[in-house]
């Protein structure tokens, strides 16, 4: 039996999965939890082979989450899956070492043969997302300029980024418009959008 964790944060989509992966004859979920610093310990106590992690979980985000699982915990597999279905999301998915990484909308009997292929050692991923993240720009941006545009993505202004990142707000203004100038977006709105939608926020 294949020992799996299921991350997901919204219950009923939690207890379909759980649902899904009990009717397979093969795979056993010995845990379910719904935020992601509950996913290490539970992995661990249960002694799960596979983690499947929703991207998008309170406390802590799934692809922080994996790339612990892979740090402290290496005989635990991890199974992306998300509705993000971007090919930078993908980019740092595999950055974070996941095993796998899954689209929501994926047919349900692929969800299993994922389970089983990443357990084999095998990586699975979407094969249109991923040459779609092989021709994909890296994210032209710094970590700190990233850091700024994604505290202002969350309704920050320039002064409380720039206290909580303990710059002066005219640094913080300055990496703004250097953001802009890198994405040639039209504002800063339009530089939120377009890394969102690149997957580097």
């Amino acid at each position: 039996m294949i020992r799996v964790l299921v991350a997901e944060d919204m219950h009923i989509v939690r207890g379909a999965l759980v649902a899904l992966l009990r009717l397979e004859p093969d795979i056993e979920v010995v845990a379910e939890v719904a935020s992601g610093p509950e996913i290490l310990p539970a992995a661990r106590s249960a002694a799960a082979e596979v983690a499947i992690i929703d991207i998008d979980l309170p406390g802590k985000d799934g692809l922080t989450a994996a790339g612990e699982l892979h740090e402290q915990l290496p005989g635990c597999r991890t199974l992306i899956l998300t509705s993000l279905g971007r090919p930078g999301t993908l980019r740092r998915a595999l950055d974070a070492k996941v095993s796998g990484f899954l689209l929501k909308d994926a047919p349900p009997d692929k969800l299993a043969n994922a389970v089983r292929g990443v357990v084999a050692g095998r990586r699975m991923v979407d094969g249109d997302l991923a040459l779609a993240a092989w021709d994909s720009v890296d994210c032209p941006l710094t970590v700190r300029e990233l850091d700024v545009l994604r505290m202002t993505s969350h309704g920050y202004g320039t002064v409380e980024v720039a206290a909580r990142l303990f710059l002066s707000a005219g640094t913080v203004r300055n990496y703004l418009t250097t953001v802009v100038a890198k994405l040639s977006a039209r504002n800063r709105v339009d530089a939120i959008r377009i890394a969102k939608e690149s997957g580097w926020l």
